[in-house]
């Protein structure tokens, strides 16, 4: 989903945004992330930001780091999205498609008074984030293409061939990473990849040895 005035740098992004850990949910730039809303501090963030930016840093808990169940330790890297999509449901949740900026480091968590947290993300280390289809021609194609049929094949899914064949090639992987059925460790390596082919690389990876995994434990049942 475009955005109506897209960034093209990182100067053009606020120095602070809100941010919504959420274990196992990974947004990239230009993916879209469908969000049902409804506890109150999230609530009370959507309120807020669409007063202004309309941004919302995702990140995910680390769950090796520790922290109180209610406030717990952060990976370092998120991405940030926008609003592009709103609508209220009726029985108080909201709806919400965020639609992926760029990727940011958290350079520090905010003291705030809001019910949702908030902190200081630097954009620097990610510039390439703001250029549609950044490398895209670098990365493996066919590699991807062959995992996905194989990975389809063993866990007996449909695929739309015709939109995949149709999808650019930084759509394709990441639009695969976001919707992978990975655990979080495996969705953060796949958002920290250093670049589009790196992604593709990784996203190959975690599903071979998935399907290796699955092919391990049937030999073993049987």
């Amino acid at each position: 989903m475009s955005i109506n005035a897209p960034y093209k740098a990182p100067s053009e992004l606020p120095n602070t945004i809100p941010i919504f850990p959420l274990a196992g949910v990974l947004l990239l730039p230009r993916g879209e992330l469908p969000l049902n809303i409804f506890e109150p501090r999230y609530l009370a963030m959507i309120d807020d930001v669409l007063k202004g930016h309309r941004l919302i840093g995702m990140i995910q808990p680390n769950s090796d780091a520790g922290g109180p169940r209610n406030v717990p330790a952060l990976f370092s890297v998120g991405c940030v999205g926008r609003i592009t999509q709103f609508a209220e449901s009726g029985d108080g949740r909201y709806v919400i498609t965020l639609t992926g900026v760029a990727r940011y480091r958290v350079s520090a968590e905010m003291p705030v008074v809001t019910q949702y947290r908030q902190c200081q993300a630097d954009f620097e280390a990610f510039a390439e984030d703001f250029i549609p289809g950044y490398g895209e021609e670098d990365v493996d194609r066919d590699a991807v293409l062959k995992t996905l049929d194989e990975f389809a094949q063993s866990n007996k899914l449909k695929i739309d061939w015709k939109s995949i064949e149709e999808a650019s090639n930084e759509a394709l992987v990441n639009a695969l990473s976001m919707m992978s059925p990975f655990g979080p460790k495996e969705k953060q390596a796949l958002l920290e990849a250093a670049d589009l082919k790196s992604r593709a690389e990784v996203l190959v990876a975690i599903t071979q040895m998935e399907l290796a995994r699955s092919t391990n434990n049937t030999n073993s049942i049987q």
